[in-house]
């Protein structure tokens, strides 16, 4: 459903032509979307492939074929599975600025449109569930939970060396509104940087049936205060003075 496949019939193809299906996918809903294109090939002459299907032969090539009347092969298919996941338009970019040295803590709400609840699907089972990726079950007071993932994204490893260690994101609250098909999440987002700095990363969050929302975040770490002031006496014309003072790396 929600798919428009391309129904191609008596094509022929010549040895080791190339054959391009169109697939278009036009989702209604916040939700991931299943289809299967299936390739059937026939041989041109008619003649059917020899090969013995046992009943103990491999499920997948009994179902990947089709049976002519006199136990030969038929035609051969090819399967595709096709997953469907669509994604919200880029929301409006979250600003998060803090002096160097510093420390800020800033509430950051995030609207995710279109959560339908019985679009709910319970098969999705190849959702990335890695150490750095948070679930978050939203309910109000409605029988079905709505689960989704959130994970921050950096544009580059040098990015992500940058940032990672210098912000954190918590869920503060969480609301479904079922009338108006909207969760609204809740973040408090630390922010920490130990020098100047201006960076870009993207909060995805992911509903666990497929739907995907992404916000731009801008980290903005500006020039710190002056650390002390150095006073140096000058004990004659022409002589040198001389200071010392100690400075501490926070890196190795």
């Amino acid at each position: 459903y929600h798919y428009n496949l391309f129904h191609l019939t008596g094509i022929r193809l010549a040895p080791k032509e190339k054959l391009n299906i169109p697939v278009l996918f036009m989702p209604d809903a916040m939700t991931m979307y299943k289809a299967e294109v299936v390739v059937h090939v026939m041989k041109e002459n008619g003649e059917n492939w020899t090969y013995d299907i046992s009943t103990e032969s491999n499920k997948d090539l009994n179902r990947n074929v089709s049976l002519a009347e006199n136990g030969g092969i038929q035609g051969i298919l090819w399967r595709y599975p096709v997953h469907g996941i669509p994604e919200a338009p880029q929301q409006k970019l979250v600003v998060v600025r803090c002096q160097a040295k510093q420390r800020v803590e800033q509430r950051v709400e995030m609207l995710l449109f279109g959560v339908v609840p019985h679009a709910r699907n319970s098969d999705m089972a190849n959702t990335d569930t890695s150490a750095n990726i948070q679930e978050v079950q939203a309910t109000d007071g409605f029988s079905e939970t709505v689960e989704f993932l959130y994970e921050l994204q950096y544009q580059s490893n040098e990015i992500r060396s940058q940032l990672e260690s210098l912000v954190g994101m918590h869920l503060l609250e969480k609301e479904w509104d079922a009338e108006s098909e909207i969760v609204t999440l809740i973040f408090n987002v630390v922010f920490a940087p130990n020098k100047p700095m201006r960076n870009e990363a993207t909060l995805v969050v992911q509903w666990v049936t497929g739907g995907v929302w992404k916000f731009p975040m801008l980290f903005i770490a500006t020039e710190p205060e002056v650390d002390d002031v150095i006073n140096i006496v000058a004990v004659g014309l022409n002589k040198e003075s001389i200071v010392g003072f100690k400075l501490t790396s926070q890196t190795r």
